[in-house]
């Protein structure tokens, strides 16, 4: 059996078309697979602000999984190196790791994200589904170059330090979190401020010049569409949570 290949890494290497992604917030295995036949590049299944842990995700990457057009990423609650290697071992080969504020956490990211002499990942294919439990027999000489890191930077320090974080060597992207940058920039609940929209067109432009892909997310048509036309390589465009919430609202008040 042969590894599976990141088709969202090509895709962001290739830089030939910009990625379109949904974010997955409700927890939920059945959700998750409605989405992901919907026709989306991705998917992010968050484990930060939402009621996911590891088996939870496990199952969402499991209900994705027979839709291999909509590639998974996960976001762990943080960047502790123990959880990304039970988060690897699950299946996930891209992780978006949030609150990224330096080059030496970014490094440090790479290398829980890499097997040895390249990383610190621990071994154990034997139990992982990754491996497909050890069915992949040369899945340890071969998950490095699968794995996909999305740093994210929402903080001031992490504006600082932009670019020394977006030149550490195996970061794929650099996703900017609207949400928190605005609040840090003293605009919270806030992320159409035209100060937050100023760093984070700047932001944009800066992680370009680095040549890396520049991410974000947004349920604002229009600027989903002006990131894009700045040149983001991946676009989260809605949350299942929202689209939900929205569409029940819209329908009882049609009816009260």
């Amino acid at each position: 059996m042969e590894i599976k290949k990141n088709t969202f890494k090509a895709a962001l290497q290739s830089g030939e078309r910009a990625q379109i992604g949904l974010w997955l917030g409700l927890g939920d295995p059945v959700c998750a697979e409605i989405c992901a036949g919907a026709g989306f590049d991705w998917l992010l299944i968050d484990g930060e602000h939402s009621p996911n842990d590891v088996r939870s995700i496990l199952a969402q990457l499991q209900a994705v999984a027979p839709y291999p057009a909509a590639h998974p990423i996960v976001r762990p609650v943080s960047g502790d190196v123990n959880l990304i290697k039970q988060l690897l071992d699950i299946g996930a080969q891209t992780l978006l790791v949030p609150m990224v504020e330096s080059a030496e956490q970014a490094k440090l990211l790479v290398s829980a994200m890499r097997y040895p002499p390249h990383g610190i990942r621990g071994v154990g294919p034997a139990l992982a589904r990754a491996s497909h439990w050890n069915r992949v027999t040369n899945y340890v000489h071969e998950a490095n170059d699968q794995m996909c890191l999305l740093v994210q930077v929402e903080t001031r320090a992490g504006l600082d330090n932009l670019e020394a974080i977006a030149a550490v060597e195996g970061v794929d992207g650099v996703f900017i979190g609207p949400a928190d940058l605005s609040a840090a920039l003293g605009h919270l609940g806030k992320p159409g401020h035209p100060d937050v929209q100023q760093a984070i067109e700047g932001a944009i432009g800066r992680i370009r010049q680095a040549g890396r892909a520049a991410g974000i997310l947004t349920t604002d048509d229009a600027q989903a569409r002006r990131y894009l036309s700045r040149g983001c390589m991946f676009v989260a465009v809605g949350l299942d949570g929202n689209l939900l919430m929205r569409a029940t609202q819209e329908l009882a008040a049609k009816f009260k």
